[in-house]
């Protein structure tokens, strides 16, 4: 009682940080602020302006394909990761290590070491040619319409395996009696992890979707360093499109409008969630 006490403070000072920072963008999203923030109201003029912006459509669009691809490659690859290693391999810390290392690296380097990979001059294309293929082309980082695609890649590659950790702590969490009771059964083991062990996976996965939808949400980072948005505007998303506005255009209005929508997506996110896992909580209380 008395830790918590001592930190009440800092708790309310934290909270009163977050909540004050969002409220202000609240408001500032129902003025016309431009360079400067302006105490006036004009309704939902930001928002309308925002939602009649093409460049505004284009970085939902991109961020709806990201989406849906990283969330499902992550949680795929994720899931094969920890089945394999829940197979009791050899060296498995070293294999858990090398999976995990990826999500420590920040997702700038992780950007840019993808960028010299894919550029069609300098990585792997060029490599193969050297190879004897020259015929080989991969260059989707500089064509609009499969530049996205290249940001999937990366972004799968560093966050897959955090996926896996958390499928693997739920893989080891059930009971080794029903592999034995499978076996004794003649079921095969790809049919026990689809049949018997995916279904007690739920609170897993559900953890890993929430954690890939957020960052899929504020997806920033990787984007600038390997393609700054571009070719053209082909790969921007609304994160990058916050800032720019923020920063570059000083359209204050328009990114706090932007920022906004972004926040009530997450919530949107994340309420099932919570409202599940209180759900579950009750009935455990309750049992």
């Amino acid at each position: 009682m008395t830790a918590q006490i001592a930190l009440l403070p800092m708790a309310l000072t934290a909270l009163g940080v977050y909540i004050g920072t969002v409220l202000w963008s609240m408001r500032i999203s129902v003025s016309s602020s431009r360079i400067f923030p302006r105490d006036d109201f004009v309704g939902l003029s930001q928002y309308q302006r925002l939602f009649e912006t093409e460049r505004w459509h284009v970085s939902v669009q991109n961020l709806a394909v990201f989406g849906v691809l990283f969330v499902a490659a992550c949680l795929v690859l994720g899931l094969l990761l920890a089945v394999l290693l829940d197979q009791h391999v050899r060296g498995e810390g070293v294999l858990r290590t090398v999976f995990l290392y990826p999500y420590a690296v920040s997702f700038v380097a992780t950007g840019l070491v993808w960028q010299w990979m894919l550029n069609p001059e300098l990585g792997i294309q060029s490599t193969v040619r050297a190879l004897g293929f020259p015929d080989f082309k991969f260059d989707w980082i500089v064509q609009q319409d499969q530049v996205i695609y290249t940001i999937v890649i990366a972004a799968v590659w560093q966050a897959s395996g955090v996926v896996m950790a958390v499928l693997l702590a739920g893989l080891r969490g059930v009971d080794e009696s029903l592999w034995h009771a499978a076996r004794v059964d003649g079921v095969p083991r790809w049919r026990y992890y689809l049949s018997i062990v995916l279904p007690q996976l739920g609170p897993a996965i559900g953890t890993s979707f929430v954690l890939l939808a957020v960052g899929v949400v504020k997806v920033f980072d990787v984007v600038v360093a390997m393609t700054q948005g571009g070719p053209g505007n082909a790969s921007e998303v609304p994160a990058k499109f916050i800032m720019d506005n923020l920063f570059g255009r000083a359209n204050v209005g328009l990114a706090s409008a932007a920022s906004t929508v972004m926040l009530l997506t997450v919530l949107a996110l994340l309420t099932p969630w919570w409202y599940a896992r209180a759900v579950q909580a009750k009935k455990a209380r309750h049992s």
